[in-house]
């Protein structure tokens, strides 16, 4: 017997909306739905034909492959693995359940797709603050928080209400017929289970709150305002349902004397002008202690020393950022009479008259090669 074509199925034209679609389909699902034709045994085969309809119309690869090749076109891909016979209601509620609204209940209609329901429980949010050598290298945190749990020697049992469900439904008389509404369960508050056993100071839900100390393992070159998440370590959830998570936001303390810079770090050497003029070694704050650096004689104020691979590492792998040490020659402002009469000697010699070659970087060309 052949297949009916899909556009017939759910009675519109090929070129319908998508809007067009959906409406078509929840009509003929209300009309066809198992529960509101129990005494019709072929209810359930039309149900399962307009969802298999909507799968692929609703589609756009599907629909332009179905509006080519027809059913030959679809292979195993249309009505949730082919053929409408072996599909499956649970299925067709999880993947379609939305587009029927709340007039029908949560997961289906009538309480389809139920079972127990799952409860989560809510997420916690905690701000730790890193120095930068914690950065550079990572660093194990332990901070206490304060969480809900379920109160030792508390025990649930299945809501004799609603079946663990979370929703109980009602057969209504309207102008199309009877319809089932679902409400959130009265005795259990949708939770779908009540306390069999409630433990010590417990509260109306089994839950009490408990301080933890939780171990966060910080990576390497973690970045301000960054989140992290550990699973299952957030409140705990009435009746034994899922834990939430906690939500772990980083805070960057500002360092004293290096500015960060994605992986990069700055910072502003400061020197007299006997070291600019004579060079020699000198010591550098560095987030893994101090560091010697050799200058050369005559280093220039402005110039940028490049020190490769001794910023931070890069969160995604990408390698190690590196140093830029900024030289910035100290003027001094205060003279002796002594000093001046040096300075005055000095002043009309040649060698101490500016005379920048090629070599000496404008303050443009510095920018633009730290940014290289």
């Amino acid at each position: 017997m052949a297949k009916q074509d899909y556009y017939e199925v759910l009675g519109i034209s090929k070129g319908a909306s998508a809007e067009e679609i959906k409406k078509a389909y929840r009509k003929l699902a209300v009309k066809y739905h198992p529960d509101k034709n129990p005494d019709d045994p072929t209810a359930e085969d039309k149900f399962k034909l307009a969802a298999e309809a909507y799968e692929v119309l609703s589609n756009p690869e599907k629909r332009q492959r179905y509006d080519q090749f027809g059913h030959a076109g679809m292979g195993n891909q249309g009505g949730f693995g082919g053929g409408g016979g072996g599909m499956n209601m649970e299925d067709i509620f999880s993947q379609f359940g939305d587009i029927f609204g709340d007039a029908f209940g949560g997961g289906g209609f009538g309480g389809r797709g139920g079972g127990q329901r799952m409860v989560r429980g809510s997420n916690l949010r905690v701000k730790v603050k890193l120095t930068l050598e914690e950065i550079a290298g990572g660093v194990e945190k332990k901070i206490k928080i304060k969480r809900s749990k379920v109160a030792p020697g508390t025990s649930f049992k299945t809501c004799s209400t609603c079946n663990g469900s979370g929703q109980v439904s009602r057969v209504v008389n309207t102008m199309l017929g009877q319809m089932r509404t679902a409400s959130t369960c009265p005795s259990c508050n949708g939770l779908g289970k009540t306390i069999d056993k409630r433990g010590e100071n417990a509260n109306s839900d089994g839950m009490i709150q408990m301080e933890e100390t939780v171990a966060i393992q910080i990576p390497a070159g973690a970045v301000d305002g960054m989140q992290l998440k550990m699973s299952g370590k957030g409140n705990e959830a009435p009746g034994g349902g899922i834990a939430g998570d906690l939500i772990i936001l980083i805070e960057e303390i500002e360092h004293k004397f290096l500015k960060r810079e994605g992986t990069n770090i700055h910072y502003d050497l400061h020197i007299s002008f006997p070291d600019a003029a004579l060079g020699g070694p000198v010591d550098i704050p560095h987030f893994n202690g101090k560091m010697r650096i050799k200058l050369d004689p005559g280093v220039q104020s402005g110039k940028i020393l490049r020190l490769r691979n001794k910023g931070i590492r890069s969160i995604e792998g990408y390698g190690t950022g590196d140093m830029l040490v900024h030289i910035n020659v100290w003027t001094p402002k205060n003279l002796s009479s002594e000093q001046k009469k040096i300075l005055e000697k000095w002043r009309s010699e040649d060698n101490f008259n500016p005379t920048p070659d090629k070599s000496d970087k404008s303050f443009f060309e510095k920018v633009k090669e730290m940014f290289s």
